[in-house]
């Protein structure tokens, strides 16, 4: 196949007018028009510029396919309306690409993964940030503390649209839409189940019955917002007309947007995408609403189901920062956006992610959560633009693109780093962690944080913006468990000796000091504490991860507890590591006491 570089050109106004509307597209990166003649004399364009092309041609309002320009060797180049059978063929379908994200809801079912509402509002705050569409901030019926971290979500949160989870029944959707009433974008999400096994074992209701229910369901969210989501539960495994007859009812009623989820994760991409097409070719105002897919990661396909459904017809995408989600996960945002942003000339869609946050908001959500990202996660795993074949790194030596198919920078990696040191005042650190989305409600709490960074930066040399995400949540944690907190702690350690741990803990103001020996230092510690609390519980996780590089480096330890059923992670962060465990358990255990009960649907 070849390339009729003169042709592309042309239609973009000949070299001048191209690299002007290139550069008012991508300052930060200019283009030189000495650039475009290269492209000529080589026959070919870099992916990295067919992309920002991709861009370039939609500020201009119109399409662009580098199929288009493609043409078998002797041949005259010629255009053609490529459409293939991986392409949607639906006539009025928009190249928007709709982000929801859902780390708040579903991502919160991840095992120990319960956030403060204080936590949920600075990854809110991230989110908008980052530039999501709608971000699922929980489910008001779950309970009390959820439909008040949602309503709060609601009042700071003014470009995305602040979603509530509802079961199609009146109470929940009553509980969504008082949740959202403060939003300058609310919206509705409720479900029902529509595969046979669900309506039969978990619903015990006719089909005649879960029609009801759901047109019901979205006529009462209607009473609170124009923007109402229905979502048939275990979709991929439902009958394809009863989702058709369900969808067309809930569309009559007035939703409009319509999720296909693959609640257990058992679909596969091939399947997924004709499924998507044939569903909303039988939907009767199908091609009035924003079609939706959910997809989990139970066979490690979320991903790839997720994009198979949007080359079906989806113009949403319900994914998680990092996957995180109950079982084996959700489709990971960071996949999706980049997938679709890289691959421009297969999904010919594009979203409205600054991609530049990605990376910041993995990072936030990993402190947050205690989930760390695994090395060769991809986009954000440490690994993820690392080269350690000596072929591999002679290739990106000499030209980048010949092993990345995109930019470190691009993602957000290069963008960590605090120019803050000792010596600057409280005004330059507000702004830092304002700039961070980290809003702290009074003077007092400002004052707080700025000695704990002070006291930072005499123990590191380098300072980064992942260091006062874990301070802020040590720091926020600390204050949320008064009751439980270390006091101070002595470790004594010799190679051939049993290590020894004393520890001082403050329980509601009276310190307690208790002491033991261990196979280490933090087992020491560990049993300390449980001398004092005697709590009962059951270490089902220890993990260590350093926040940033150097030996220096604050490391950030997370500990998940049980106890009759309950799951909690715990955090805690120092230079110290054997601190930081201690904060950590004592943080966990306080969770543990004040952990609120509520419904984890799924979706």
């Amino acid at each position: 196949m070849q390339l009729d570089i003169e042709r592309l050109i042309s239609d973009f106004g000949g070299p001048a007018v191209l690299c002007e509307a290139f550069n008012q597209a991508f300052p930060d990166d200019p283009l030189s028009r000495a650039a475009i003649y290269k492209w000529r004399e080589r026959g070919s364009i870099p992916l990295a510029q067919v992309n920002r092309l991709s861009v370039v041609a939609q500020q201009q309002g119109r399409s662009f396919s580098i199929h288009h320009y493609l043409a078998a060797e002797g041949s005259p180049a010629v255009t053609i309306p490529v459409v293939t059978a991986s392409q949607p063929q639906v006539s009025n379908m928009s190249d928007r690409l709709y982000i929801f994200d859902t780390t708040l809801r579903d991502g919160e079912q991840s095992p120990g993964a319960a956030m403060t509402k204080d936590e949920k509002i600075r990854i809110a705050r991230q989110l908008e940030k980052l530039g999501v569409d709608i971000i699922e901030a929980g489910f008001a019926a779950a309970s009390p503390g959820d439909a008040d971290a949602i309503r709060a979500i609601a009042e700071v949160i003014k470009d995305s649209t602040v979603c509530s989870l509802a079961r199609a029944n009146p109470n929940d959707v009553r509980a969504a839409g008082e949740a959202i009433r403060p939003a300058a974008r609310g919206r509705i999400h409720t479900f029902i189940a529509t595969s046979p096994i669900h309506m039969e074992k978990k619903l015990r209701m006719t089909p005649d019955q879960v029609v009801e229910a759901a047109v019901a369901a979205v006529k009462l969210a209607r009473e609170y917002t124009d923007d109402v989501e229905f979502s048939a539960e275990d979709a991929l495994r439902s009958d394809i007309d009863f989702l058709a007859r369900i969808f067309s009812a809930v569309i009559e009623a007035g939703a409009t947007t319509l999720n296909v989820p693959d609640t257990v994760g058992y679909a596969v991409p091939q399947r997924t995408e004709a499924f998507f097409r044939e569903l909303i070719g039988k939907t009767k105002g199908g091609d009035k609403v924003i079609w939706s897919a959910h997809c989990h990661n139970d066979l490690g396909m979320a991903v790839a189901n997720s994009l198979a459904a949007v080359l079906g017809g989806a113009r949403q995408v319900e994914c998680t920062i990092n996957g995180l989600g109950e079982r084996a996960g959700n489709a990971s945002l960071e996949e999706v956006v980049m997938a679709v942003k890289t691959r421009q000339d297969i999904f010919g869609v594009h979203t409205g992610v600054d991609a530049t946050q990605i990376v910041p908001s993995s990072k936030l959500v990993s402190t947050i959560t205690g989930y760390p990202v695994q090395p060769n996660k991809a986009i954000v795993g440490a690994n993820a633009f690392a080269h350690e074949s000596g072929i591999h790194q002679d290739g990106v030596l000499k030209h980048r693109e010949t092993y990345e198919i995109m930019s470190a920078e691009s993602v957000g990696w290069s963008t960590n780093r605090l120019t803050l040191g000792k010596l600057s005042g409280r005004n330059a650190f507000r702004t830092k962690l304002e700039a961070l989305g980290i809003v702290l409600d009074s003077e007092e709490a400002l004052n707080t944080a700025f000695a704990r960074f002070k006291e930072l930066a005499d123990k590191k040399r380098e300072i980064f913006d992942e260091d006062l995400q874990a301070l802020v949540s040590d720091e926020a944690t600390q204050h949320e468990h008064d009751a439980l907190k270390l006091v101070s702690m002595r470790v004594h350690t010799e190679t051939g000796e049993v290590p020894q741990a004393e520890i001082v803990i403050s329980q509601n103001g009276n310190e307690q000091r208790a002491a033991s020996s261990g196979s280490g230092p933090v087992d020491a510690a560990f049993k300390a504490i449980e001398n004092l609390m005697q709590s009962g519980s059951e270490l089902l996780l220890y993990s260590v991860n350093a926040i940033t590089s150097g030996t220096d480096s604050q490391g950030e330890v997370t500990v998940r507890l049980s106890r009759s059923g309950r799951v909690v992670n715990g955090q805690g962060a120092d230079t110290d590591i054997v601190v930081a465990s201690a904060k950590a358990y004592l943080d966990a255990l306080a969770r543990l006491a004040g952990q609120e009960q509520k419904v984890n649907p799924q979706v």
